[in-house]
């Protein structure tokens, strides 16, 4: 973590950076719940644990299919399986409401002026499409995806990328990230870092955030823009 929000150095806060994936819409609870119904058909178990590894950074970073197959034994059809598990998890997908709290915030830092941001691994088209299809665009002053960069998350590359999008240094930006990668890849840029987990995330760590809280809906923007200034004087 930066040290700027324990030496009292630390600049305004001008702006906020959300994550996508988990935070503002949750696709994660879906992608792994399609991922364990592919197992289940096959006689296998899709854990947590071993699910975790790609949560927040780059898809290959764990290969379902790949584990699925060493488990029973046999090759399967993955191109079939891909696409049952697509079609799966985006009919959940599609059926999710944009998470608790998330309007709220967004229209408070809006009508304080601060500068919005989004830094998702995930590809352009993917984030986009969803905060478009749910009125969220606009709201965004800049939004930096995983083919934006050359490193994803837990790498600061995405936070330093929308940080510079958005003019500003990191000790002027809050991140919200719900997963530890991405958690990481916001402290490693040097921003103060509010955990948010979702129904997936909430298992895993999330210590190394300098705040947690359980929803958005928790999240009084005013009394936490306060504490960090008055941290600062």
């Amino acid at each position: 973590m930066t040290d700027a929000y324990r030496s009292g150095k630390a600049n305004m806060i001008r702006g906020l950076i959300f994550d996508f994936d988990g935070l503002i819409l949750d696709t994660e609870l879906p992608e792994f719940d399609a991922w364990q119904s592919v197992y289940a058909g096959h006689g296998g178990a899709l854990s947590l644990d071993a699910w975790a590894i790609c949560i927040g950074t780059a898809p290959d970073a764990f290969d379902p299919i790949a584990d699925l197959e060493k488990q029973i034994g046999r090759s399967l059809d993955r191109a079939a399986l891909r696409r049952q598990h697509k079609a799966r998890s985006l009919s959940m997908i599609h059926a999710q409401p944009i998470l608790p709290g998330v309007i709220d915030v967004l229209t408070d830092a809006k009508a304080r002026g601060l500068k919005l941001g989004v830094a998702s691994t995930s590809k352009r088209a993917w984030v986009a499409g969803h905060l478009d299809r749910l009125g969220l665009i606009g709201y965004f002053d800049c939004i930096r995806c995983g083919d934006d960069v050359e490193n994803v998350k837990p790498a600061p590359d995405l936070y330093l990328a929308a940080l510079d999008c958005l003019n500003l240094a990191p000790d002027e930006a809050i991140a919200f990230e719900d997963s530890p990668n991405g958690v990481l890849a916001a402290t490693r840029a040097g921003l103060y870092c509010v955990a948010v987990p979702n129904p997936v995330t909430r298992r895993l760590s999330l210590d190394h955030a300098h705040r947690q809280i359980a929803s958005l809906a928790d999240l009084s923007l005013g009394r936490l823009l306060a504490e960090l200034d008055n941290h600062r004087d």
